[in-house]
């Protein structure tokens, strides 16, 4: 592997700072959970202190630290709970996937108010790049589909079926119903239950349901009670 194209992994334990140098885009599957054998994320077997100055860290500070001198025992630590930097090429990559991602979902869920038919994903592009849509880096694409919609209806005719659906949760998912649920739409009402369940009204595209239901099923592990109220158009 190149190092020229390595990043840093950096893990501080109180003053002190330890650096990996690491494959960027394999790093932060590895960081996800993907099985990907850490030799192969891993650049140089080597625990810094600085990297770019080449200072190495003591062994006996590596021990203090991680209770090993394992080197890749010390690797997965490093990665996984520390920061991965991310470089243009991993950045212009993710920009590009969310972008065409956006495309997507509004040639899935909106169609031309003038002639009932979805818009050419080429079309909704030229249109994205001539009202200049600003692509947020820290948010999805689904909670930036209501904002870009709104502003591409200032150049095409765009109409967007929403569906209503309400759940009712345990309280031990509320956490993660509330987390999905923000996630694909826009929540109108959330309230605690008599029974002690947890309660969420929202809305959100139509040919979003049938992802978000699974979503939801799989964050409350099938416990949870979801009705479809009524259509919006």
């Amino acid at each position: 592997m190149d190092i020229q194209k390595s990043v840093i992994a950096r893990y501080k334990k109180g003053s002190d700072n330890f650096e990996i140098l690491v494959d960027c885009d394999k790093a932060l599957e590895y960081r996800k959970g993907k099985k990907i054998d850490l030799m192969d994320v891993v650049i140089v077997e080597t625990v810094f202190s600085d990297s770019k100055k080449a200072l190495k860290v003591p062994q006996h500070k590596l021990l203090g630290a991680f209770d090993t001198e394992d080197f890749y025992q010390i690797a997965d630590i490093i990665i996984k709970q520390g920061e991965v930097q991310v470089n243009k090429q991993h950045m212009d990559k993710e920009r590009e996937e969310k972008l065409n991602r956006i495309i997507a979902l509004i040639h899935r869920n909106a169609i031309d108010s003038k002639t009932g038919l979805p818009h050419p994903p080429q079309r909704i592009k030229n249109a994205m790049e001539e009202v200049r849509v600003k692509i947020e880096e820290h948010k999805t694409a689904e909670q930036q589909i209501d904002r870009i919609i709104d502003e591409l209806r200032a150049v095409i005719p765009l109409k967007i079926e929403v569906k209503q659906i309400e759940l009712k949760v345990p309280a031990k998912y509320v956490g993660n119903a509330l987390k999905a649920a923000k996630g694909y739409g826009k929540v109108n009402k959330e309230q605690w239950m008599d029974d002690g369940s947890f309660y969420v009204s929202l809305e959100l595209p139509a040919g979003l349901m049938e992802d978000f239901i699974s979503e939801i099923n799989n964050s409350c592990h099938g416990d949870v009670e979801i009705k479809i109220a009524k259509e919006k158009k």
